[in-house]
């Protein structure tokens, strides 16, 4: 029983991997995850568990570079990546601290970027120069740093929109320039270019009645920023019918400071937006706050007030007793639900360093759900067109079936393997993968014929022990190609170079794949059609 085992090992793995990629193809529990909106996974993706990218199932591709200017080799003078982000901020009108940040490299220093994209890199090597920072020189883009936390930013928006399927990286272009790709299948330009040109900032200020002021309107900034938000939660409706968003502020501080809730709480009082009486009746988007005489919370997203509300008595109470901080649970309400969501979906994901310069250096386009359709459909008609090339050439070459058929299908199980793999993961699949399996089946087949080659070179032959003795030799040549095929794809496989990662990628899987479990189940199934004793 376990002699006929221990020698077709190989062939028995090559089944345990069919029907492992079988399983991760087909079974319910591998399917992707329904996106919200859409009944099932299938009914997007088709028969099979396999992902679609945009060039096949249609969708938004943009690229856009982060607006903003790094000043590189800059000396710190004994001063903390906050104090020299101060000072730099300082030199530049209308720039707050949040727009330059500073990170420190070395001893001696670091980096400084500015990502007020207002801010010309003039002013910027003006603002160093005044600050007193010696610096090695001014380029265009932002830290590593920076786009990082844009690429995090970013897939938080997608997830929190709902947007199934979509993808963010960094690519370079062969100039040196820094962009992010963003990819999302099945959804138009419009709504993807929307989503990315916010730049997510939310924050609460208090607008009050001040005599002083030009227009008799004070404002106070900030009140509340992005940061102070702690639970968020979906946007919703009252009773009334009015677009919310539940959310809490943090009310824990290192000691000897005041949280975010007991800041926030002790303005909300000091502008009368909460008195003992209860809380203030805001009508600031029907009337300027001068002449209703009344305070308002305004709700700013990306430097725009999106709305203006009061407080009610119970809350106002809580506010003045100095209770409230304990929880710090409150309502941002809206005008739309529209704006809800979106608040939601900034506070969730959080806001963008820096802006993405869509209109200018950007690109972006749009492949319909059609057109899609019809690359999966070229890419079927090509694979096959491909393999049924190769089986004609494999036949004419050898004119003997039980060589010829076992090189035919071993080279399909590869890509077979593959797929099972893409699926199981959930790795989209592109033209450029689509590629990657072409060259999987090229290379494969390739590496068969060499191991008939050498196997028949010689005449018939007589025993196993000549047929092993022939098989090592032709699996060194291949396994010496496989070596070099690996290491030419492994570049484009970690560098940042967009579709042509999963190309090298799925090609480096294929070539594994064969040599470790194709070719030899090659062998062994060669070994029991050939060989006479």
């Amino acid at each position: 029983m376990l002699d006929p085992i221990k020698k077709n090992w190989r062939v028995l793995l090559l089944v345990v991997v069919i029907v492992a990629a079988s399983i991760a193809l087909f079974a319910p529990q591998f399917a992707p995850d329904t996106a919200p909106g859409e009944e099932d996974a299938d009914a997007r993706q088709g028969l099979t568990n396999l992902q679609y990218g945009l060039d096949l199932a249609g969708g938004t591709r943009v690229r856009a570079p982060l607006l903003g200017y790094t000043a590189t080799g800059v000396e710190f003078d004994g001063d903390n990546p906050s104090e020299v982000a101060s000072n730099v901020a300082a030199e530049l009108d209308g720039v707050s601290t949040r727009e330059v940040n500073a990170e420190r490299l070395s001893e001696d220093g670091g980096e400084v970027e500015v990502t007020d994209p207002d801010v010309t890199e003039a002013q910027f090597r003006d603002a160093m120069d005044a600050s007193g920072y010696a610096h090695s020189g001014v380029r265009a883009g932002v830290t590593e740093e920076t786009r990082n936390a844009a690429v995090r930013v970013i897939e938080g928006k997608i997830n929190e929109a709902g947007l199934s399927g979509g993808s963010v990286q960094q690519v370079q272009s062969i100039t040196g320039e820094w962009f992010v790709l963003v990819e999302v299948p099945g959804e138009d330009r419009q709504d993807v270019i929307e989503l990315l040109e916010e730049r997510g900032t939310v924050q609460i200020d208090i607008a009050y009645p001040d005599s002083d002021a030009e227009d008799g309107l004070g404002v106070e900034e900030e009140v509340l920023v992005q940061q102070d938000f702690e639970n968020i939660g979906t946007a919703g409706r009252d009773d009334q019918d009015q677009p919310y968003v539940p959310v809490s502020v943090i009310n824990e501080a290192p000691e000897g400071e005041r949280s975010p809730a007991e800041r926030f709480q002790d303005a909300v009082v000091d502008r009368g937006v909460a008195t003992s009486s209860g809380g203030a009746r805001c009508t600031y988007m029907q009337d300027p706050v001068g002449e209703s005489n009344e305070p308002c919370l305004l709700l700013v997203v990306d430097g725009e007030v999106v709305n203006a509300f009061g407080m009610n008595d119970g809350l106002a109470e809580s506010m003045v007793r100095g209770s409230w901080a304990d929880t710090g649970n409150f309502r941002l309400t809206t005008t739309s639900f529209e704006d809800a969501q979106q608040v939601s979906i900034n506070l969730r994901a959080g806001a963008l360093p820096a802006e993405l310069d869509i209109e200018g250096q950007g690109t972006s386009s749009t492949i319909t759900a059609s057109q899609g359709e019809d690359f999966r459909v070229y890419s079927m008609i090509t694979g096959l067109f491909a393999i049924f090339a190769v089986a004609g050439m494999v036949f004419l070459r050898y004119r003997e079936p039980k060589v010829a058929l076992p090189m035919i299908v071993t080279a399909l199980a590869e890509v077979y393997a593959l797929l099972g793999f893409a699926a199981l993961v959930g790795y989209p699949i592109e033209l450029a993968v689509i590629a990657g399996f072409i060259a999987v089946v090229g290379t494969g087949v390739d590496d068969l014929v060499i191991i008939a080659d050498e196997v028949m070179s010689e005449g018939d032959v007589n025993s196993r022990k000549v047929f092993d003795s022939r098989f090592r030799r032709a699996f060194w040549v291949i396994g010496a190609a496989a070596a070099t095929t690996i290491i030419a794809m492994s570049p484009l496989m970690v560098l940042s170079l967009g579709d042509l990662s999963g190309f090298a990628i799925f090609t480096i899987l294929g070539v594994l794949i064969g040599v470790l479990i194709t070719r030899p189940a090659y062998g062994d199934i060669l070994r029991r059609l050939l060989t006479v004793r």
